[in-house]
């Protein structure tokens, strides 16, 4: 079969039609593109989420066939600031395309943006005069006008997805980059969310995975066994591309028929190492409900054993929702924290692989109630050295009253603070006042551990009752002192006690 080398661009599906699995989210997709034939629906953008090699590229491409539209298309490895989204993509979505035919009244262009979410920035706009005389070319003593990185890429998507009038196809493996690890990614994502819908992608079952194997083979006119596409699909994760290019591997040199046997010695020659960035990692974690499992995703997450003990150190508090929970957890945290330490004593207890376990362990198998759904664990505020409670009142504060180092607050008491006292903690109460007037902190600090803007108006409403308990407690504590005056003095007897010699025997010491 002629056409592309790469057999993943060759056997592309070119109709939707062509698609495997994921039949629930197509269908979304079926009814979106049939409120675009209608006229132009309320949300103009669609946002697809999944892992690597599970379609979603080629279920964009596959649409833009069978609708007859053009394609607009930028990923990670483009510019992607505002100046160039504004020139690719919102130009050609705010105007008919160029490409238009006067007798297709329906034809339009779709804007396909790949991996979004390693789109950085936040959603500060940048000077429009200076994008306008970016995307002119104009120079400025004698320099030309350019954008460095990502600046001002995520407003200039904001935008496009606010004022197009053509469809918009977003595509990421994990949402959280989109909207931010900072504290304000829920006001984000309800920014984006205005504009789009989210579909998520899930893993091409065996089955479909099968299919696709065979029709590949087909096309490429080679002899197969089914015991041949069954081990292949064995040692598949679900990567659609992943099982492409296997195919491609295997049948190269002009091999007419692929065996068992073969597919057995390529997985014998070669394994694919399964690696997960923390956030869906930690989903996935969290998630398991035995040891086995629960180690095996804990070592394919992408973080050190430490960070992830603070990781999950952080989260347990916020995604469980037992308090039995949370304590069996901080328990075993405890332990593979004392065995990590230990590392710089006595390698021979492999400290870190013992840690490393026993902090996945504690993110799973100590929750006794499973979570369903789509979880956001939240980056340790702990780790951010410029986070808004980390301001050095607070940590001094805290150093003072319990005599540690600042890094011994910053990392272990805190965390403990901020989940009794978060909203966003299963456990915590922003409104009892009590642990921070106990502290000695200010009603702003307060609102600081909590996580919460003092612009908004019920953080400002908070603040005032917190500093009119603050108040009464402050009265209380001057009046303590009056009342104990006033109170009336027990009456002395007239017996003279004996005086007692205090000196110690000799050949002892008074020790305190």
């Amino acid at each position: 079969m002629g056409g592309a080398s790469d057999w993943t661009e060759r056997h592309r599906p070119q109709s939707e039609r062509q698609l495997e699995g994921n039949d629930v989210q197509r269908r979304t997709i079926r009814k979106w593109l049939d409120e675009w034939h209608a006229g132009t629906p309320s949300k103009k953008a669609l946002l697809l989420i999944g892992p690597p090699g599970v379609g979603k590229t080629s279920v964009a491409r596959a649409i833009a066939q069978d609708m007859g539209w053009n394609v607009i298309e930028l990923n990670a490895s483009d510019a992607r600031n505002a100046a160039a989204i504004r020139k690719a993509a919102t130009q050609g979505a705010t105007h008919r395309s160029l490409f238009h035919d006067p007798s297709k009244s329906k034809q339009r262009t779709l804007i396909l943006l790949d991996e979004v979410d390693h789109l950085s920035g936040g959603l500060r706009e940048v000077n429009q005069d200076r994008v306008k005389k970016a995307l002119m070319g104009e120079e400025v003593a004698g320099k030309e006008i350019t954008f460095k990185g990502d600046s001002g890429g995520k407003a200039e998507l904001l935008r496009l997805l606010s004022e197009t009038k053509q469809p918009v196809i977003l595509a990421c493996n994990e949402e959280m980059g989109l909207w931010g690890r900072g504290s304000s990614w829920r006001n984000t994502r309800e920014r984006f969310s205005r504009h789009l819908i989210k579909i998520n992608f899930d893993r091409a079952s065996d089955d479909a995975l099968r299919r696709i194997a065979r029709r590949v083979l087909r096309e490429e006119e080679i002899e197969f066994d089914q015991a041949a596409i069954d081990s292949l699909v064995a040692a598949n994760p679900g990567d659609l591309r992943a099982l492409v290019r296997d195919l491609q591997v295997l049948c190269a040199g002009n091999v007419k028929t692929l065996s068992a046997a073969q597919v057995y010695e390529h997985a014998q020659a070669s394994g694919r190492d399964v690696s997960y960035e923390v956030h869906p990692g930690l989903d996935k974690l969290y998630k398991t409900r035995t040891s086995l499992e629960a180690v095996e995703v804990a070592r394919s997450i992408d973080k050190a054993p430490d960070d992830l003990l603070n990781w999950v150190h952080w989260n347990n508090a916020n995604l469980f929702t037992s308090q039995a929970g949370i304590k069996r957890g901080s328990q075993a945290l405890c332990v593979a924290d004392k065995i990590l330490m230990g590392r710089f004593r006595n390698t021979a207890h492999r400290s870190t692989y013992w840690a490393s376990n026993l902090g996945a362990l504690s993110a799973t198998v100590a929750n006794p109630q499973a979570l369903t759904g789509k979880l956001y664990p939240r980056y340790p505020d702990f780790l951010r050295r410029s986070g808004n409670w980390t301001r050095p009142a607070i940590i001094n504060r805290v150093q003072e009253l319990t005599s540690s180092s600042k890094s011994a607050v910053r990392e272990e008491i805190i965390p403990l603070l901020v989940a009794l006292i978060s909203p966003d903690s299963e456990v915590g109460d922003p409104n009892n006042f009590d642990i921070s007037i106990q502290l000695g902190f200010s009603a702003e600090e307060h609102a600081a551990l909590a996580g919460l803007p003092v612009s908004r108006r019920s953080t400002k409403e908070m603040i005032k009752a917190y500093n009119v308990q603050l108040d009464e407690y402050i009265q209380s504590q001057e009046e303590q002192p009056i009342a104990q005056a006033v109170e009336q003095p027990q009456p002395v007897e007239d017996k003279v006690e004996e005086e007692v010699d205090s000196t110690p025997p000799q050949g002892q010491r008074t020790l305190f």
